[in-house]
């Protein structure tokens, strides 16, 4: 690691004694790593004013213990334009891929969809496709996204007219007749969701099923993202 660039961009960086930040990294070929900036806090250098977020950037870190020290960064594009909804997504995204990827965990699938994200929401994209695109590849990087085209119990295929419950830790059930409707899955929602299609009921079926699979990863602690999109009392 001491000689190579990683294609990195900036996920969170934090204070650090007087002069220095911590800056937690998010990079293509080490996953997420923190290092700290050294003299960088209140100084007017090149390096401070690249170390924002939602910037594709190349870094050099040295040091073997988990916490790197930055010797290089340099800009490989300009910053991706954000402004109100679309930036306080980019800032769940960053929050989410944060607090989810463990340190040092390389992945090309999240990498590359937390890239599209950031592209979709500054092209103005359906935000909620763009969010549960990314949710989707942290799932699916943690092994949790189900299967959306069997039935577990009865290894079944799922069947569009059918109504499912999810079971945690296996996947989808059928539904007994007489109940079907009341709280399940549509399968057709299911199947669309296999083929990537997001229509009016699988973005529905999509948002319910994030939320549980990824509660237990994002833990106890309140994501700070969220409190932006709700409304201030008077």
């Amino acid at each position: 690691m001491n000689n190579d660039w990683l294609n990195a961009y900036v996920l969170h960086r934090r204070p650090y004694r007087e002069t220095s930040y911590i800056v937690d990294f998010f990079t293509l070929e080490e996953g997420r790593i923190s290092a700290v900036a050294k003299g960088v806090k209140n100084s007017k250098s090149d390096k401070k004013s690249l170390l924002q977020p939602f910037q594709q950037l190349r870094v050099q870190l040295r040091g073997k213990s988990d916490l790197k020290n930055l010797s290089h960064v340099e800009s490989v594009s300009p910053s991706i334009p954000l402004v109100g909804t679309s930036l306080f997504c980019a800032m769940y995204v960053n929050e989410l891929a944060n607090r989810i990827m463990p340190s040092g965990l390389a992945s090309d699938g999240v990498f590359n969809a937390y890239e599209q994200a950031l592209m979709s929401l500054s092209e103005q994209g359906d935000i909620e496709v763009t969010l549960r695109q990314f949710e989707f590849a942290l799932l699916d990087e943690m092994g949790l996204l189900p299967d959306f085209t069997t039935d577990v119990e009865y290894e079944m295929p799922i069947e569009e007219n059918g109504s499912y419950h999810f079971q945690a830790d296996a996947g989808f059930v059928q539904m007994p007749e007489h109940i079907q409707g009341a709280r399940g899955f549509p399968g057709t929602a299911l199947l669309s969701l296999a083929q990537g299609e997001f229509t009016p009921l699988s973005k529905k079926v999509a948002k319910v099923l994030c939320r549980d699979l990824l509660k237990p990863l994002i833990g106890d602690k309140p994501l700070k993202s969220r409190e932006l999109f709700m409304p201030k009392s008077r």
